[in-house]
């Protein structure tokens, strides 16, 4: 059986593929970041975005790429939206 690191460790992605990899896992702790800070449980952001808990869970484990009209239905309710800057600044 073959564990996740080592299929991991065989896949051959370009530079292009890792930096959206990075992109979008930074996107996703900022996102638990911004929910933790106001105190917000799943729960409570599930129905404050009025979505269902396991999508916020999904969405914060990675399981499927949140495409952008999920990420605003999340984030604009916490008061926050994605905004595109030249990479390297933040």
């Amino acid at each position: 059986m073959t564990t996740w690191k080592e299929l991991k460790n065989e896949l051959i992605l370009s530079q292009e593929d890792q930096n959206a990899i990075a992109l979008e896992k930074d996107l996703i702790r900022t996102m638990v970041a911004i929910r933790e800070e106001k105190g917000l449980t799943q729960s409570q952001l599930a129905e404050l975005c009025n979505v269902k808990q396991p999508v916020i869970a999904r969405m914060e484990s990675s399981v499927h790429s949140p495409q952008i009209d999920s990420l605003l239905k999340i984030l604009t309710p916490m008061g926050y939206t994605l905004k595109i800057v030249p990479i390297g600044k933040k």
